[in-house]
C-alpha cells in the first residue's frame, strides 16, 4: 500500500508564500505522475499543477507564473512552491501520485490527506 503525507499548509496574508510537501511511502516500484490538485468550499476539485517521470510540467492558467512544482524523486516527494497568493487561492491541496508497486502491477493513483491553505488579510 502507498500512503501519501503532506505538509506545509497554514495561513498567510494576501502576497504571502508556502512550500507544500507530499511524501510517499509504502512498497513503490516507480511513480511516474505526481502533482496537486484542490478543492475550495462549495466547489470541485480541481487540478493546479503536475509534472511527469521526465520533469515535464502543466500548470492550470490561474497558478502559471505565481506557482511551481517540483518533484525528487530519490526522496519520493513532490513539492509545490507558492508565492504571490491571493484569497482565491484559499482551498484544501490534495497531492497525488500514479505509482506502481512491481514492474508487474499496474499503475494507480493515491491521494494525499489534505492540506489546508487559507489567504486572508
Amino acid at each position: 500500500q502507498v500512503q501519501l503525507m503532506e505538509s506545509g499548509g497554514g495561513s498567510v496574508q494576501p502576497g504571502g508564500s508556502l512550500r507544500l510537501s507530499c511524501v510517499a511511502s509504502g512498497t513503490i516500484f516507480a511513480i511516474t505522475e505526481m502533482g496537486w490538485y484542490r478543492q475550495a468550499p462549495g466547489r470541485e476539485r480541481e487540478l493546479v499543477a503536475d509534472i511527469n517521470i521526465q520533469g515535464g510540467k502543466y500548470y492550470r492558467d490561474f497558478v502559471k507564473g505565481r506557482f511551481t512544482i517540483s518533484r525528487d524523486d530519490l526522496r519520493k516527494t513532490v513539492y509545490l512552491q507558492m508565492m504571490s497568493l491571493k484569497p482565491e487561492d484559499t482551498a484544501v491541496y490534495f497531492c497525488y501520485m500514479r505509482a506502481a508497486h512491481s514492474s508487474y502491477s499496474s499503475y494507480d493513483d493515491y491521494w494525499g490527506q489534505g492540506a489546508q491553505v487559507t489567504v486572508s488579510s
